[in-house]
């Protein structure tokens, strides 16, 4: 018995945390099923921007880093990301330095610029 309740008690658990896990990374970039856009982060400033974080507008955190392991945005370069059309929080800095944050709306097949400024 006490296996059995162990057992339900995992799988419920799991369930929970799987079903919060949007709320934590700020969710899926491309939902299934769904026309996609562009959102590019401009870096307009003399710095590097090291982070960019990006959540569905509805998320409860900005979510986590969504720039690749060792990629940065260069003073006067430029970083696309592929999300499905809507709304997205962006919030784009440097560790140690600050950030910037905006939302925005992105409309299928097009590219919603983001420009960073400092």
């Amino acid at each position: 018995m006490h296996v059995v309740v162990r057992g339900g008690l995992m799988f419920a658990f799991a369930a929970i945390v799987s079903g919060c896990s949007s709320l934590i990374t700020g969710g899926d970039l491309i939902r299934p099923g769904e026309a996609t856009g562009t959102i590019e982060v401009v870096n307009d400033t003399s710095g590097v921007l090291d982070v960019v974080l990006i959540s569905e507008c509805n998320a409860s955190t900005y979510g986590l880093d969504r720039l690749p392991e060792g990629t940065s945005i260069g003073p006067g370069s430029s970083y696309q990301f592929v999300v499905s059309a809507g709304c997205w929080d962006v919030d784009a800095g440097s560790i140690g330095v600050g950030e910037a944050r905006q939302r925005m709306t992105v409309q299928a097949g097009g590219i919603t610029q983001y420009t960073v400024t400092g």
